[in-house]
Formats: C-alpha cells, structure tokens, sequence
C-alpha cells in the first residue's frame, strides 16, 4: 500500500456552527474555513467530535458534509469526512455521501457503547472500506469510545496492514501505541490527536494532527512547527507549553464552549452548544480569555 501523499500538516477539528435558532449554518462554517485556512490549515475534519457529532440528527450530519464539500475555496484544502456511528448501515450511508461529495478521505472511531471485540470492530471498518472507494482512516479515541485497540490482536493487525486501512488519529496519550503502529507499517498516515502533546507525537512519527483548538491556535501550533523544523527543541518546548496552558483553561470551563466563545471574541459567532452541554459563566469566558491573550 503506497502511503497518501499531501495529506500531512494541520487538520482543523472542524466545530458545528449555531444561527441564533440553534440551527446549522453554512455560511459561518464557511467563514471559519477561510479563516484558518489563511492561519494554516491544510484540512478538516467534518462532523467529528469537535462537531458535536453524537447531538447532531443524521441530517444536520449530511447538511455539514454537504456545506463543506461546497465551500468556494474548496481546491485549496483537504476534507476529511467524519463517518462514525454505533451502526454499520449508518455509518455507511454517511460514508456514501461523502464520496458522492468528493471528499478526500473519511475517518471513523471504533463503533462505540457496547464494547464490541476487536473481530467485529475490525469488520466494522472492511465494511466501510468496501462500501466506499475513500481512503479510511481509523480515530483512535478510546477516552470516549471506551476501547482499548488492540494492535496485536490478528484481526486489528489485519486491518492496519492489507490497505483497509490508510491511516490513524491518535487521540489517547499513549504516544507509545501510535509509534508501534506507525512501525507496524511506515506506509500509514498518522495524526496524533491530542493538541497538548503536538511535539511528541511529531518526535515519534506523525506526519500532522487534527486539532479542536486549532479553530483558533494554529498561529501558535504553526510557529510550533516552525520551531520543531528548525530544531530548535527549547523554543518548540516552550510554545509547547503555552498551547497546554491554553487547553488546560478550556478544559477546566468546558472544552467545546470555550472554543465558540474565543470564536465569537474573534468575530466568529458559532452560537452555544447543544445541551447538556453548559452554558459559561461570565467569570470563565473572562479567564479564558484571559489564559489566551497571555499565552497566543
């Protein structure tokens, strides 16, 4: 299998934005997409997590496929379509839809909740692959999906190695895992997934990441980048180290509201959060906005 190429860089967790009605709208994802393509981005990841993905109905799914896919600027980045679901025909009807839009690969975590082993979890993804003519990438979440790839299980190995498979995002602090699947076979692109531990996925292999705060922190990740290119460890370290200081302070007040609400202070309104996501108080935009000013 011949690994993707152009597919390395800055992938925008893309969030789902809200009109005034709690309904989605093309036009701000629109204006996100112009803005961090201007700040970085090489792509985007549609309808994942940083989507609200689980909260969204199947059509709200489609319409952010379709809106992305529609972009004017579209020839100048990537889109990765998000085609996750509990349910094979679901998650292959999504599946469908994004290769009728064209977009340049789809990626799906692990069906979820019930704890399926790693035979059907793997037949989960030959199904889509089959299904789909898409490259398919595989989330590794298991903070949320709840389960622990496997990666010397058979069937796990099998998927990783005979093309079903075309690349990884490594959202678990197990840097160690995401190398010894990178060394299982170089040919896979890798992004790490957690925006806090940038660097170290980048010493250990990967060709990129995709990023929820990168909504808003690629000017800091790209002098990151620069810096990691440069070699000069100290500098990246530091920068680092500020990227972290800004996710620690959206996590402790709700990481997805925080991002809208640094949006909204950029001139970006994606509305709130569906519920039972929280609304921020006063006091946390305040020191959100603070911990960002000080460390961007």
């Amino acid at each position: 299998m011949k690994k993707m190429e152009n597919m390395g860089g800055f992938f925008v967790a893309a969030i789902t934005p809200f009109d005034a009605e709690g309904r989605f709208s093309a036009p701000t994802l629109h204006r996100l997409m112009d803005k961090t393509i201007a700040e970085g981005a090489a792509g985007f990841l549609v309808g994942g997590s940083s989507a609200e993905c689980p909260l969204l109905s199947h059509k709200e799914r489609i319409d952010g496929l379709m809106a992305a896919a529609h972009y004017a600027g579209r020839e100048k980045t990537k889109l990765m379509a998000s085609v996750a679901s509990i349910s094979t025909e679901e998650a292959v009807e999504y599946a469908k839809a994004a290769e009728a839009l064209h977009y340049d690969c789809m990626i799906s975590t692990v069906p979820y909740y019930y704890k399926f082993g790693m035979k059907a979890i793997a037949e989960y993804f030959v199904t889509l692959k089959n299904k789909a003519d898409l490259p398919l990438f595989l989330y590794n979440f298991p903070g949320n999906t709840g389960i622990e790839l496997d990666i010397d299980n058979p069937y796990i190995k099998g998927i990783l190695t005979d093309g079903t498979i075309a690349g990884i995002k490594q959202t678990s602090l197990n840097l160690y895992q995401m190398e010894r699947i990178k060394n299982l076979n170089p040919e896979l692109v890798i992004y790490g997934g957690f925006d806090e531990v940038y660097i170290g996925a980048r010493m250990l292999g990967a060709d990129g990441a995709i990023g929820s705060t990168f909504n808003f922190t690629l000017p800091l990740f790209t002098r990151i980048e620069a810096a990691y290119a440069a070699k000069d460890y100290d500098l990246a370290q530091q920068l680092q180290r500020q990227a972290n200081n800004i996710m620690q302070a959206l996590v402790s007040c709700s990481l997805f509201p925080s991002i809208k609400h640094i949006l909204k202070t950029q001139g970006i309104d994606c509305g709130g959060c569906r519920a039972p996501f929280p609304t921020l108080t006063d006091e946390q935009k305040a020191y959100i906005e603070k911990v960002v000013a000080e460390n961007m």
